[in-house]
């Protein structure tokens, strides 16, 4: 099924092919951080996931917690956006550790919305006790269907708050 933009979203770019949409999993702290600088990361900074992305794709990330390694439970969506043209990137954030990152365009107005209420609604949890297994990769395409799901929590979150 050919997917849509989100609302708001022009494709940054002509798209040949239709733009997919992915679930990226990460601290809401690391979130927080892409968001305010206009990139993504997964997967402890591995290139390969970044580059299953076109420009054009929609992602939403998913943070099981607040802060990297933390025991707290946050289970939310917390960041909402459009991949931007260009290639992953390496970026030395120093002590050895290079990264690969994307640029994204982040939604502004979407806010933070808890994954529980979604979750016998969204085709990858719908029904499974252990939804959470599928999010172990770090990024997981996901459906049209799903994203909208999302979006929409995340833009009525907005609104109430």
């Amino acid at each position: 099924m050919a997917t849509m933009p989100l609302p708001g979203f022009e494709p940054p770019v002509s798209l040949a092919c239709p733009a997919g949409n992915w679930l990226a999993v990460a601290s809401a702290e690391h979130v927080r951080l892409g968001r305010a600088q206009g990139f993504m990361q997964v997967c402890h900074g591995k290139v390969a996931p970044l580059r299953r992305l076109r420009a054009g794709d929609q992602v939403v990330y998913y943070s099981p917690s607040t802060r990297f390694g933390g025991g707290d439970r946050l289970q939310a969506f917390t960041a909402l956006g459009q991949v931007l043209p260009g290639e992953p990137y390496a970026f030395d954030m120093g002590g050895g550790f290079v990264p690969h990152r994307r640029d994204v365009a982040w939604r502004a107005e979407a806010s933070e919305a808890g994954i529980q209420p979604l979750l016998p609604h969204l085709s990858f949890s719908a029904g499974r006790a252990h939804w959470g297994y599928a999010l172990r990769f770090g990024l997981l395409a996901i459906t049209a269907e799903d994203m909208d799901l999302i979006a929409a929590a995340m833009f009525n979150a907005s609104k109430a708050a």
